[in-house]
């Protein structure tokens, strides 16, 4: 009988082993393995240990920590132009680098020709290391080039351990080219965190390095006995 001279099949190319969904994840922080924010291990290295010993706590485990940073921008005259609240899109998109969501009104309101269910706003919530990236950038970059600044105020936490600050211009990111700024806005900026009151949080943000306005002790005059 003649051979199978039929040249033989190749073997099938063996499949790529699976991406193990834990290497992206590196536990609290989101971090992905080999890029750290610098300032989640400032976190680690200096605000925990610094917590620790200022308010006694057993474990890291009770140190809180920032849980995520929503920034939201509201065009009221959207209702007139829609094509401003595009632009608000944009530029938000281009400050986080992530899709920014539309806000719409809940109710409607005659005096300011707002009806229900109208576009007015857009919104974006961070996390884990864009989080991060994004408050080092506004401490860093962002808040130094303010005009004239002296820090950011210290009462505008809700009584639940969330700060909410707010920005007049949002030219003062790099991101955004002033020479195409056809209209200046501002924004919240709302820093959600873990901490029980506001006292843990206050601490907590300026560990990370958000600078308060500098208090001020109110010294009393001493009268002179009579």
């Amino acid at each position: 009988m003649a051979k199978d001279t039929a040249p033989k099949k190749e073997k099938s190319a063996k499949a790529a082993p699976p991406v193990s969904k834990g290497k992206k994840d590196a536990g609290a922080g989101g971090q992905e393995k080999g890029i750290a924010a610098r300032l989640f291990e400032r976190y680690q290295k200096e605000t925990v240990p610094s917590m620790m010993k200022k308010f006694q706590y057993k474990t890291r485990m009770q140190v809180p920590k920032l849980e995520k940073i929503s920034v939201n921008i509201g065009v009221g005259k959207a209702t007139q132009d829609p094509k401003l609240l595009d632009v608000a899109v944009h530029e938000l998109e281009a400050i986080t680098g992530q899709k920014a969501a539309i806000t719409k009104s809940k109710k409607a309101i005659s005096n300011f020709k707002l009806r229900e269910n109208l576009p007015i706003g857009c919104r974006v919530t961070l996390r884990r290391a864009k989080m991060y990236e994004f408050l080092d950038r506004l401490i860093s970059v962002a808040l130094p080039r303010v005009r004239d600044f002296r820090g950011v105020s210290d009462k505008s936490f809700d009584g639940h351990g969330n700060y909410t600050m707010g920005v007049k211009e949002q030219i003062i990111f790099p991101e955004i080219d002033v020479d195409k700024v056809t209209r200046i806005c501002g924004m919240d900026i709302t820093f959600v965190t873990t901490a029980k009151n506001d006292v843990e949080a206050y601490e907590l943000l300026k560990e990370l390095g958000i600078p308060f306005v500098k208090r001020q002790e109110v010294i009393q005059p001493v009268t002179p006995d009579k």
